[in-house]
């Protein structure tokens, strides 16, 4: 019986088939468990294939943290699309707890990238583009009065951070997740009392 040899790199999109993969990889298995050969025999293509669209398991890394970012954009674009100004921040605090819930080995990896001078200029930029959203949420705040003055970068992130922390703490199991709606809710709402103008 005849086997069947692996299939071309020119079948249907390549990249995007690598990138899912190596996605579930590194949920499954960790970045150590990333190797282009081995997505290569996974997806049924010849093991030279890949490197026609990552020269190396760095460049595959980089690809990867700026889908990431691309996808917590567009996930963040979503959370502010209507709403108070409390409504949005609320859908923005629970978007970003469940993206990183459910992605944390992509997060990790994610701001992990972003600090490595060899990733480039691309995914710092990619970075500033997601968060450019909630910090545009707060600069709207800010306008209507609801939120305090200041640089609404600096607010942002320090609000952001308390988040973070909140979803790691998720994502570690320190917070069960079924104690992890109300908590995020107390969470957001010392958050909101934090950002209010006093009077």
């Amino acid at each position: 019986m005849r086997l069947s040899s692996p299939r071309s790199y020119h079948h249907g999109d390549l990249r995007g088939e690598l990138l899912t993969r190596a996605e579930q990889t590194l949920r499954e298995s960790g970045v150590d468990g990333l190797s282009l050969r081995q997505l290569a025999r996974d997806i049924g293509v010849s093991h030279g294939a890949p490197s026609r669209h990552f020269r190396d398991k760095q460049a595959l890394l980089d690809a990867i943290a700026l889908t990431g970012f691309e996808r917590l954009g567009a996930v963040f674009t979503e959370a502010v699309s209507e709403g108070s100004f409390m409504q949005r921040l609320e859908s923005v605090a629970r978007a970003y707890v469940r993206f990183a819930t459910e992605n944390a080995a992509l997060l990790e990896l994610m701001f992990a990238r972003k600090h490595n001078p060899a990733a480039g200029t691309e995914l710092p930029a990619a970075a500033e583009r997601a968060f450019s959203v909630p910090v545009a949420l707060i600069a709207d705040g800010q306008g209507n009065g609801e939120v305090i003055d200041g640089d609404p970068t600096a607010i942002g992130f320090a609000s952001f951070a308390t988040i973070h922390g909140m979803a790691s703490f998720v994502s570690s199991g320190l917070v069960p997740a079924a104690l992890a709606e109300t908590m995020l809710g107390d969470v957001i709402t010392q958050i909101m009392n934090g950002l209010s103008p006093r009077t």
